[in-house]
């Protein structure tokens, strides 16, 4: 008895409960197992307030009470976790239990928290109001705090949770946190690479070193669950380069002896670098021959492994078979690496796989997205055939979404050795964007704009956005939203509604209105292939000056108003004269994405090609064909990454309706860069666009002005090398870049004759357009005489520069100086151009 008492008592101190209770129990358990307690045939209860005697008699079920159903009961009753102490004794016939209820919890509180707020922390507590005081709880809780904090950085935290007693058995919990300093990444090493460099190994991790904005950021510190997801990282970086027997040895992390920081060591084995060898199909079923499947392979002999490709070919197959009839079909993929050449053959093997079938699909974890968002996202229902291959497909998808903190996807078995349940483990996280965006640019100015944004609405898996901008030479506002899944088919469809104004700037003497629409579908044809339709309906209107401001200071303003109407050319006044256009047009958009991330390409193809029919009703004819290619390499020093880019475009009118002068290309910067906006392409070269010779606008007429008319064909090439600034910290984003650009933007259609424009406010008042001999400009004009005189020549625009590219906190920041090498004369040049924003 005395060494069992002892061993009570020391559980007991371990335990943090009462000794006196311990020995009383442990006496209370050793007379229930007695054979007098054994014929016991009802239960008293003492000591109880809250809790009924009805319920606790209910743990003991009904007479006799035998030793063994006793010493189960007495178990249970601790376990509930409503009790501090139970105890069983036998008075005459009966068998007595007088409980000690724990305290309820009144309200869960923290002080001294500053870095991470209470709603953080009550999440992560088991403990919650109107609950019962478990000292075991608390304790389980004060090491949940502590751990969350010690995932920010912060190892010296110290938790004490105290109770404040309220009366009527209720207590305050408090947990009083001292949270001590943040301890962050000092320094990330990676030993054994000789492929890739530290500054690209860390681009590829999440984990950051601590700097001057670790403020803005929580990646700095010390997460032994980071560093485990960041070695996986490096493994799929290293096998999608080639790297087939790459393997991180170890990941170390260490507290720097000064204490200012840990540093985490990546210890790697890189191997090898392999290409595809042979890669070929075999096909057991006698109904699929492997010659009508190898087109759908992704890996090609030649290419550098990639474990994408091989993931991708298999995916191809299985989808390719099922769609035969052969939904069972399974294919796995068999490598045979030749060290001598650096190959690796590859076989894809096609078989019969055995008849499972999926019995059902249970959702857990999601608190906010409805199920039937997450079940569409699987090829595969209850019942269907059950296939690895196309599970994790889905899961990647769920993962893609946005909608999720965690996805996981695990099978556990049916109600027959042929069913299996799929279980999908997600957590739900936020989803809303709210943004405030601020930037400049040498050709827009300063610009503002806040918007509004949820890419799950309601759970259903909507995006809704609506979004306002403010600034020096523009104004609009926006609102879209999109269905993902449209009549239950993977189709995007959205409706788009906006409003823009712009107002005269250095680069354009005329202000614009429009307000429209659209509709859009969106059809994925493969996972990189993408069909986009979309019907768009909007309204526009140029306005050369504004009549409102001048008559608002009589008649000593009409001059200058006749100044500002004779510096634009006749063609813009025509448009103006024919006041608000309206545009329907139909089109579509065939994208291929071959790129290995669409934020920051390194590898991979980009190809665009759209076409835009108007004439569906409205005002104005024209068909619009674009095309653009990007191709991303990594190269073979410094990390760099050489995009080559090519684009052009052709617009024609139809019908007996000439185009329209907004509907041209205006093209500058965004085609060759070291050009104004709109400073590449046929302009107006009229000296004037006022008859009357003799008034003071037309002295003050800017001599040679020209004006942008815009052209039907456009061509460019670009070829542009980027790198990191590898003697600057990482974690200042920055990286440099030198370009070459050509192209050239011609062949204007307009007229260059306006016989019958009105002037001012509908009035000729200050005459006629004037012919005037284009000849006499200086110029090699389209056209002798005219209001209009065209300079339009099909010259290569080149030029040659450099960029830095600032991944900056307040947003994309990117400097760019470009010298031409060859223009018309009567281009405009603009060597330096900065454009950025922020989002915060």
């Amino acid at each position: 008895m005395t060494a069992s008492l002892r061993v009570m008592r020391n559980l007991a101190a371990t335990l943090g409960i009462a000794t006196t209770a311990a020995m009383s129990t442990a006496a209370g358990a050793i007379l229930v197992a007695s054979p007098a307690v054994a014929q016991a045939n009802s239960i008293v209860v003492q000591g109880n307030q809250r809790v009924s005697a009805e319920t606790i008699r209910s743990y003991f079920g009904s007479g006799p009470y035998t030793a063994a159903k006793v010493d189960e009961a007495w178990k249970a009753l601790y376990g509930t976790g409503l009790f501090s102490d139970v105890q069983v004794s036998r008075q005459g016939g009966r068998i007595v239990v007088r409980v000690t209820e724990n305290q309820v919890i009144n309200k869960v509180a923290f002080e001294g928290n500053k870095k991470l707020k209470d709603e953080v922390l009550a999440g992560e507590v088991q403990s919650k109001p109107r609950g019962a005081l478990s000292k075991a709880t608390v304790q389980a809780d004060t090491q949940r705090i502590v751990e969350v904090y010690r995932r920010a950085g912060r190892d010296n935290v110290r938790v004490n949770p105290v109770t404040i007693d309220r009366g009527d058995g209720r207590v305050d919990l408090v947990f009083e946190v001292e949270e001590g300093k943040k301890v962050g990444v000092k320094d990330i090493k990676f030993v054994g690479n000789k492929a890739y460099s530290d500054w690209k190994l860390k681009d590829i991790i999440t984990t950051t070193t601590s700097g001057l904005l670790s403020f803005m950021k929580s990646t700095d510190v010390y997460d032994a669950d980071r560093v485990n997801a960041d070695q996986e990282l490096l493994r799929r970086f290293y096998l999608t380069h080639g790297y087939a027997d790459f393997r991180v040895v170890s990941a170390t992390a260490q507290l720097d002896p000064s204490g200012d920081g840990y540093v985490i060591t990546f210890v790697l084995d890189e191997g090898d670098q392999y290409k595809f060898g042979d890669v070929d199909v075999i096909s057991s079923i006698r109904e699929v021959p492997a010659d009508s499947l190898r087109s759908v392979l992704r890996a090609q002999e030649g290419q550098i492994y990639d474990a994408n490709d091989v993931q991708k070919s298999v995916e191809n197959l299985t989808v390719e078979v099922s769609k035969r009839g052969y939904a069972f079909a399974q294919v796995r993929p068999r490598g045979d690496r030749d060290f001598a050449s650096k190959q690796i053959n590859l076989l894809f093997v096609v078989e019969e796989g055995p008849r499972v079938y999926v019995e059902r699909i249970e959702i857990r974890g999601n608190t906010r997205t409805r199920d039937w968002v997450i079940r569409r996202e699987f090829d595969l229902g209850e019942g269907d055939a059950y296939n690895r291959v196309l599970v994790n497909r889905a899961e990647r998808r769920l993962r893609n979404l946005g909608y999720f903190k965690t996805v996981r996807v695990t099978n556990e078995p049916g109600s027959a050795p042929d069913r299996v349940i799929l279980v999908v483990d997600v957590e739900d996280q936020p989803t809303g964007e709210f943004a405030v965006s601020g930037g400049y640019s040498t050709s827009d100015g300063l610009i503002g704009e806040v918007s509004l944004g949820e890419k799950n609405f309601l759970g259903r898996g909507q995006y809704v956005k609506v979004s306002g901008s403010w600034g020096e030479n523009s104004k609009g506002a926006e609102f879209s939203f999109t269905e993902p899944f449209f009549l239950g088919y993977r189709i995007a469809a959205g409706v788009d509604a906006y409003w823009k104004e712009t107002t005269p700037t250095s680069y354009t003497n005329y202000s614009t209105d429009m307000v429209g629409g659209g509709l859009r579908l969106g059809l994925p044809i493969t996972d990189e292939l993408t069909l986009a339709l979309r019907y768009n309906l909007y309204q526009r209107e140029i306005t050369v000056c504004d009549p409102s401001y001048y008559s608002d200071y009589g008649a000593l303003m009409w001059d200058e108003l006749a100044l500002c109407e004779t510096s634009a050319s006749w063609a813009v006044r025509q448009a103006q004269a024919d006041g608000a256009t309206l545009t329907s047009a139909v089109g579509y958009t065939l994208s291929f994405n071959g790129l290995d991330s669409s934020m920051n390409p390194t590898k991979g193809l980009y190809a665009e090609l759209k076409q835009d029919l108007a004439g569906v009703g409205g005002d104005v004819n024209f068909l619009r064909t674009t095309g653009d290619v990007r191709h991303y390499t990594p190269l073979n020093f410094g990390d760099a990454v050489l995009m080559l880019r090519g684009q052009a475009g052709y617009v024609s009118s139809w019908g007996d309706d000439s185009l329209a002068i907004m509907d041209n290309f205006f093209m500058g910067p965004n085609l060759v860069r070291g050009f104004a906006p709109s400073g590449i392409g046929p302009r107006d070269v009229a000296p004037c666009a006022s008859s009357n010779a003799g008034t003071p606008a037309y002295f003050n007429c800017i001599e040679n002005n020209s004006t942008a008319l815009g052209g039907t064909l456009y061509w460019g090439v670009s070829a542009e090398v980027q790198f990191p600034l590898s003697f600057l910290p990482k974690d200042m984003g920055l990286k440099a870049a030198v370009f070459v650009d050509a192209g050239s933007v011609y062949d204007y259609n307009g007229s260059t004759i306006f016989p019958d424009v009105a002037g001012w406010n509908g009035n000729n008042f200050y005459g006629n357009p004037n012919i005037v001999n284009c000849k006499s400009t200086g110029y090699n004009t389209k056209n002798s005489v005219g209001n209009v005189c065209v300079v339009d020549e099909n010259v290569v625009r080149s030029s040659i520069g450099a960029s830095l590219l600032w991944q900056s906190p307040f947003g994309p920041l990117r400097f760019d100086y470009a010298w031409a090498l060859s223009k018309a004369n009567y281009d405009d040049v603009q060597e330096f151009r900065f454009s950025g924003g922020a989002r915060f």
